[in-house]
């Protein structure tokens, strides 16, 4: 995730908090015709009229914050790289140079001591050798 990605997601975050606290502090219709008598004028600190319009054009604003934030993350989202898997790599061109006991290259490779290059298409693994050394079994004591 990068840095961009969280700031935005916090910022999503925060600005859905503050739309449920607006809403939250919103009169509903059903209130209107009380106000209408005096009754909720009194006990609003914007007046009679001014706390609906400013409540209501403040939830507007973060509604529209929201949704730009919300079609920020689904554009992060898409532009993250996917992780790459082990089993997807491709195989090197040339093996590591092969050691021997003596010192000596093994039959089949060049003065260089490196082994030739295994091609193989994707996802094939290359052929076994047909006769595999096999190591000396030690002898076991009979008593």
């Amino acid at each position: 995730m990068t840095t961009l990605h969280t700031i935005v997601l916090v910022v999503h975050v925060l600005i859905g908090a503050m739309i449920v606290a607006l809403v939250l502090l919103q009169r509903g219709k059903g209130a209107d015709a009380g106000a209408a008598f005096g009754a909720g004028a009194s006990g609003t600190v914007f007046g009679a009229k001014g706390s609906a319009n400013f409540l209501s054009r403040s939830t507007a604003a973060l509604a529209t914050l929201f949704f730009c934030t919300s079609l920020g993350l689904a554009y992060l989202g898409t532009q993250r790289k996917a992780p790459e898997s082990l089993l997807d790599t491709v195989v090197p061109a040339e093996l590591a140079p092969v050691a021997t006991p003596t010192g000596e290259p093994p039959a089949g490779q060049g003065s260089s001591g490196v082994a030739p290059a295994v091609v193989t298409p994707a996802g094939e693994l290359p052929a076994l050798p047909s006769t595999l050394p096999v190591p000396p079994v030690p002898p076991v004591d009979g008593g």
